[in-house]
């Protein structure tokens, strides 16, 4: 009986209640019962508690009687006590426990029918406990600690990552899909020199040369400037005979205008209840951002989607001895994310190229070195306009303080 009362509290304490709850919404009658008595957990724990005291100390009282009649002598007491202690200690704690806790929720179900009839039988002895325990919570009132469930579903995913239960690709999906909602349109969008795009008067020969030569499947359309989208050529439509010639403004289809701080997920939801595959980040001004595609929130659930017209570029290419190759677009996040560091709390950019030239003030030149604790950087490709690529080297505790 002890080991049975031991091996229940350890169970319905270590159990999985999510795969309890899937069986119970199996129809697992079993299951069911555990989710009855774990949702009674205080009133559960108090008569395993209970229980396991009374056949313990039962068990005591057995054994110095028994050493009395065997003997009368002290040390026999003693003996059996020693015995007692071990016996109890092995197989009615350690064994039990160890056992349970591999196969909590088999015990559990396994268990459940008997300790509910123990719980209706101890029931005057709970009540007392339980009033006893509430008693005393009003005197030490425990600090109440704010949980944050993505941070608990983030380390539930690490441990069964570990633990085999997950591969990395099912876990990175997993991660992925929790961290969705806090990502924002800013952190995705390409930045307005990257933009390739098309000017509403050009003529046809050019947009089919621009298709032609960046590969997309949509462009934006401008009138004047790029502070000024007026829409988003698909080149289906523009390639489609029946629109040979139809002017851009017929073909084109609305642009949609989001802001900067706008959440994916939402964005998402935007984007497929317009029908768009595109839309346009607006800057406090009113001016062209960048812009976002559907390709770009899909892959911060999938990650990078490459078909066969892409350039697989890698953002972050080593070169061994702590020394990386990196693109000046890469994420500054995902850098320190490498390096395993905190990115600094007082830095605005969210590009590796727009933190060194935040850094230094200006634009650094092709050959320039910069030294930001506890970084080495190298700049290998710039121009008038931005920071291309660096080298990203770590440096030693020993260079650092020097």
């Amino acid at each position: 009986m002890s080991a049975y009362f031991s091996a229940s509290e350890t169970a319905f304490s270590a159990l999985n209640r999510i795969k309890i709850k899937n069986l119970a919404a199996d129809g697992n009658k079993k299951a069911k019962r555990v989710i009855y008595l774990t949702d009674r957990y205080d009133n559960l724990l108090s008569t395993i508690l209970i229980g396991n005291n009374i056949v313990n100390i039962a068990a005591s009282a057995l054994a110095t009687i028994t050493a009395n009649i065997i003997s009368n002598s002290n040390w026999a007491v003693t003996i059996g006590t020693a015995i007692l202690t071990v016996v109890v200690l092995i197989f009615g704690e350690i064994i039990p426990k160890s056992l349970a806790k591999e196969s909590a929720e088999a015990f559990a179900m396994f268990s459940a029918p008997f300790m509910r009839l123990m719980m209706v039988v101890l029931t005057p002895l709970s009540v007392c406990f339980l009033g006893i325990k509430k008693l005393i919570s009003k005197m030490f009132k425990p600090k109440e600690v704010d949980s944050e469930i993505e941070e608990e579903l983030l380390t539930f995913v690490d441990e069964a990552e570990s633990d085999g239960d997950l591969d990395e690709e099912e876990s990175d999906l997993i991660r992925n899909a929790i961290e969705f909602n806090e990502t924002v349109a800013e952190d995705i969008y390409t930045p307005r020199v990257d933009i390739v795009a098309v000017e509403l008067t050009d003529p046809h020969e050019k947009i089919e040369e621009t298709f032609y030569k960046s590969g997309y499947s949509r462009l934006p359309v401008y009138n004047e400037t790029l502070d000024n989208i007026v829409g988003v050529l698909n080149q289906k439509d523009f390639t489609n005979p029946n629109n040979e010639n139809a002017s851009l403004e017929k073909i084109m289809t609305k642009p949609v205008m989001i802001v900067p701080s706008m959440k994916i997920s939402k964005l998402l939801s935007t984007l497929q209840l317009k029908k768009s595959h595109l839309a346009v980040v607006l800057d406090e001004f009113g001016g062209t951002l960048g812009i976002v595609t559907l390709e770009d929130v899909v892959e911060e659930l999938v990650g990078e989607i490459w078909d066969e017209h892409d350039e697989v570029v890698e953002d972050f290419q080593p070169m061994g001895e702590g020394r990386y190759r990196v693109l000046g677009s890469a994420s500054l996040d995902d850098m320190f994310e490498l390096f395993e560091m905190e990115v600094p709390e007082e830095n605005d950019s969210n590009t590796v190229g727009g933190w060194v030239t935040e850094f230094k003030e200006q634009i650094p030149a092709v050959g320039e070195e910069i030294i930001i604790e506890p970084f080495n950087i190298f700049v290998t490709k710039s121009d008038e306009k931005h920071v291309e690529e660096v080298i990203v080297t770590l440096m030693k505790k020993e260079e650092t303080e020097e």
